[in-house]
């Protein structure tokens, strides 16, 4: 009978590409606060936000918003923090359920394209198919497949989606600025 321990937690230092990622979407939407308005032809100013907007929005909007912040929060820690032990394991489960949810929550939002699916809609069905295939490269221990993939699920479906919501006329852009 073979005793195998458990694989020790691996430490890597804050990778500055990810810290990177979170800069160049922050300055994205800096700029674009600061001079999308009178580039796009819309007058609007940063301001607090108008939380009353997202209280008034259907049931799948606010989940979505709900999903998206929770997988934004837990994934940033996951990017940051130590990997291989039982705290990135959980919090990574965590960040699948609210992956999975913002995904799936997305497919029910149709306002863009009067009630057709949009463009925005490939990044859900990429999410979807993309998240159980990143879990099993992780469940096979097969470290950089599953890196690459969560990396990109959280760059492409969490911060470059997540931008895509600062557009003047989204939602996000008139809670922020509207």
């Amino acid at each position: 009978m073979t005793h195998s321990s458990p694989t020790p937690p691996v430490h890597r230092p804050l990778r500055l590409w990810n810290l990177g990622w979170v800069v160049l979407v922050a300055i994205l939407v800096w700029f674009l606060a600061r001079f999308g308005p009178g580039m796009m032809g819309h007058s609007a100013s940063l301001h607090a936000p108008d939380m009353a907007l997202i209280q008034t929005q259907p049931f799948a909007i606010q989940l979505h918003i709900a999903t998206a912040l929770t997988a934004l929060a837990i994934g940033t820690a996951l990017l940051v923090g130590l990997k291989g032990n039982g705290l990135h394991r959980t919090l990574g489960w965590i960040w699948v359920v609210a992956m999975a949810t913002t995904a799936i929550s997305s497919l029910f939002i149709r306002q863009i394209n009067a009630g057709a699916f949009s463009y925005i809609h490939l990044l859900s069905g990429w999410t979807i198919v993309a998240l159980p295939m990143a879990v099993y490269a992780a469940r096979q221990h097969r470290v950089m497949a599953h890196r690459r993939a969560m990396v990109g699920l959280f760059v492409g479906g969490l911060l470059i989606a997540g931008l895509l919501t600062f557009l003047p006329g989204r939602l996000m852009w008139q809670v922020f600025m509207g």
